[in-house]
């Protein structure tokens, strides 16, 4: 299993001023996590987009390629491209680029955003949310797989035979397809026969089972190879000594975060007895010491009928630098070896 960490490359900037000298700061020390995480053996790094006052992750494709340039062996991601706020051809060209950069390192998870703020910043109508993503996955792939397109959609000027350029080094360079809990998302990407990233940031991890094997029926009834129909897992999570210390250590910035996003969403405040029960047996978050951490990976991987890639969200709860690192550490030196041993 490969097992990494997605990063909003947040900078807790919500509740005070811009303020450049600690974006670049946080930026320095983003990129030195991208490379302690591919010294420390994680096979992924992934990078969201968001175009909010405390996240720096508006340009993924340019964070990525400076940790291209500092890394050697980790495949670096989108986590997730908002591909319906963006045009698919420029999307294929940035990441190709970065392909080209990281000699064939880059993949791209394409989804509609857990935010909505890209869409009034390039003009794009909310009611057309899933017709967007549609139209628009259909064609990355189109590009993806045909150096010539020909190509005529709503949203977009049509392509008559028209080359796209740069072509990767991959072939074809690795699309996923980012969801929530949305059952046509699911089946979406079986049909298109991509790998589903599912983001499970509440609840119980196996309650997803049934999309899950939607997608794969979905796959398999379009006539994709079962190989093909690869599922990855987005959860919070956090590694440290004991389990008391990750909880302790995630909480108060996890309870801060929450409430603020609960606010905007109708949410209720969440408790410190919510949280640990989400770090439980059977909770989403994967928060804890390497072998509890293990131990649950593995639980959810066979809740779900077998995961290939795990991916942490760690650094939206306030944890210094120094915290990070000695997760990532703890991730490369102790939990994937338990995990894939």
């Amino acid at each position: 299993m490969e097992i990494g960490i997605d990063s909003f490359a947040a900078t807790g900037a919500q509740d005070n001023p811009l303020n450049a000298k600690e974006n670049m700061l946080a930026m320095e020390a983003l990129l030195g996590r991208i490379a302690h995480a591919d010294q420390a053996g994680l096979h992924v790094f992934g990078v969201g987009e968001h175009h909010r006052k405390e996240f720096l992750d508006s340009a993924p494709p340019v964070i990525l390629a400076a940790a291209a340039t500092r890394t050697k062996h980790i495949r670096l991601t989108s986590a997730v491209s908002v591909l319906s706020a963006a045009d698919p051809v420029r999307i294929f060209q940035e990441y190709a680029t970065l392909d080209i950069i990281s000699k064939g390192r880059v993949e791209i998870v394409a989804g509609r955003g857990s935010f909505i703020d890209a869409f009034p910043l390039f003009g794009y109508d909310l009611n057309d949310y899933d017709e967007l993503f549609e139209e628009k996955i259909k064609l990355l792939l189109t590009i993806r797989d045909h150096e010539n397109v020909t190509w005529k959609g709503r949203f977009r000027p049509a392509l008559h035979n028209q080359p796209v350029y740069p072509r990767p080094v991959q072939d074809p360079l690795p699309v996923w397809i980012g969801v929530g809990g949305t059952p046509e998302s699911f089946v979406r990407a079986g049909v298109l026969g991509v790998p589903l990233m599912v983001a499970i940031i509440g609840g119980e991890t196996h309650r997803f089972r049934p999309l899950i094997d939607l997608y794969r029926e979905a796959g398999k009834k379009a006539g994709h190879a079962p190989e093909k129909l690869k599922v990855g897992l987005h959860s919070l999570g956090y590694v440290a000594e004991s389990t008391q210390q990750a909880m302790d250590e995630f909480y108060p910035g996890y309870e801060k975060i929450f409430n603020r996003i609960g606010k905007e969403r109708g949410w209720p405040p969440v408790s410190r007895a919510q949280f640990e029960a989400q770090c439980g047996p059977r909770g989403a978050y994967i928060i804890g010491n390497p072998e509890d951490v293990a131990a649950k990976i593995l639980r959810h991987s066979e809740a779900l009928g077998g995961i290939t890639r795990l991916t942490f969200q760690m650094d939206n709860a306030e944890l210094n630098n120094e915290q990070l690192l000695r997760s990532i550490e703890l991730i490369g030196n102790r939990v994937i070896p338990l995990v894939n041993g």
